[in-house]
């Protein structure tokens, strides 16, 4: 198979069909009805459930899966997606290991938590199957609102709002709507082009316009937006990438993670997509985990994630990180990128091992690699944006700015946590607020 000079190594096609099809299918494939019934009567149904508690968008846990065991999976769904209008999604990719189940009785006792993510999943794809929309417009309240950004929580603010009559309009940077959903989680945890069809589900409630290809400072500017909109939601992600601050970062073979996994779960054919032989990924949070993984999906022979800390450290779970090393990764800690080595290409990367502390103790090491993955953090772009606090839009508890009818939620505000779950709380709390305001509940 003929390939650049400029490099070496990284080549597409590198497994068969079957082979691609079985790696990046279902992570957790769906329960039946039977095995469904089976782990919603595991559930204790507790009063004051910690799962509950441990939920950020606070679903009924118990009463959902009370409702799956008792046979209706319809009305288990219409629970859950009241609280969480994403609650299909949060069902693939919530990290529900650190979350609900984490706080599960069962967990507590027996180290065996309900499959309550599973069982989330169960109930939104029964209904979602019949393509109903479970909740309907009101009547138009000739208000409007600008939600910029179409990932989780500009979505679920944009539903909100949409279901109490107002009238939306949703703009994105990106050629789909989605966000994060669409473009930044790993293939096999959302399969089938489901977040495409969760949008598209979503858009049932009506009264939401979508349009692609704008942000702030191409095509929108806040000032603007207010002037012709009764408030404004902010939902604008973190669209830049912090640089390693190596030099040489332009060699062919060094590109962001979030752009490896936006181009993966876009594609159509894994076999067209190039990936290297030795696959180095910097950093130690989710995106990291999934690149690493999916390089070594795609037929990557040698995968190394570093990371800078201890394994306690990472952002990603223990779940995660035993995912990564089940599938061959090599992870390395408390070690920290001192120099890509290459000629026009990279060849290697140097690191500094480092203490607790970050202090280099002295010793390196130089691995071969032909692909390097770097996934060490996103920062906030944008113009004319409201006050920042830490780098990110400053917001109240009810997701208000600084700037009066501007609020904001999810990964661009203090306190989003990179999270789609999360996310979606701070776009639906946005949304009540936003609500009470226009219809003078609050002022």
């Amino acid at each position: 198979m003929s390939h650049s000079p400029l490099t070496p190594g990284i080549v597409p096609g590198r497994l068969d069909a079957e082979t691609y099809s079985e790696n990046f299918s279902d992570l957790h494939p769906p329960l039946d009805r039977h095995e469904a019934r089976v782990a919603a009567d595991r559930c204790y149904f507790c009063h004051d459930a910690p799962c509950v508690t441990a939920c950020p968008t606070s679903i009924d846990i118990p009463l959902f899966i009370r409702q799956i065991a008792t046979g209706t999976p319809e009305a288990a769904a219409r629970t859950i997606f009241t609280q969480n209008i994403l609650g299909g999604m949060c069902a693939r990719v919530c990290p529900t290991e650190t979350l609900c189940e984490e706080a599960c009785v069962r967990e507590t006792a027996e180290g065996k938590p309900v499959k309550i993510g599973e069982l989330q999943r169960y109930a939104t794809d029964t209904l979602m199957a019949t393509g109903d929309h479970p909740f309907e417009r009101d009547d138009p309240t000739g208000k409007t609102i600008a939600v910029v950004g179409a990932g989780p929580a500009g979505l679920a603010c944009a539903h909100r709002l949409a279901m109490y009559g107002h009238k939306v309009s949703v703009y994105d940077a990106r050629p789909k709507p989605g966000g994060l959903n669409e473009y930044g989680i790993a293939s096999y945890k959302s399969t089938g082009g489901f977040a495409a069809a969760e949008v598209d589900w979503l858009l049932q409630i009506g009264g939401i316009t979508i349009e692609t290809g704008k942000a702030l400072g191409n095509g929108l500017s806040l000032p603007d937006l207010k002037a012709k909109h009764d408030a404004v939601f902010l939902g604008i992600g973190l669209a830049s990438v912090n640089a390693l601050g190596l030099g040489d970062e332009d060699m062919t073979g060094v590109l962001p993670a979030v752009d490896f996994i936006a181009k993966l779960r876009q594609t159509s054919d894994l076999a067209s997509l190039p990936i290297g032989r030795d696959v180095v990924v910097i950093g130690g949070g989710m995106t990291a985990i999934d690149a690493a993984v999916q390089a070594k999906l795609l037929g990557a022979l040698n995968v190394t994630l570093f990371y800078r800390r201890g394994r306690d450290r990472m952002n990603a779970s223990v779940f995660e990180q035993d995912l990564a090393a089940s599938h061959g990764v090599r992870i390395i800690t408390n070690a920290t990128p001192k120099a890509i080595h290459g000629n026009g290409a990279v060849r290697e990367i140097e690191f500094d091992y480092t203490d607790d502390a970050l202090t280099p103790t002295g010793e390196t090491l130089r691995l071969t690699a032909d692909q390097v993955f770097s996934a060490i953090g996103q920062t906030l772009q944008g113009e004319d944006l409201p006050a920042l606090d830490g780098g990110k839009i400053s917001v109240d508890e009810t997701g208000r700015t600084s700037v009066s009818g501007v609020w904001a939620g999810g990964d661009c505000a203090s306190g989003g946590d990179d999270l789609t779950v999360t996310a979606v709380a701070e776009g639906r709390d946005a949304a009540e607020d936003i609500h009470a305001t226009l219809m003078g509940a609050v002022g």
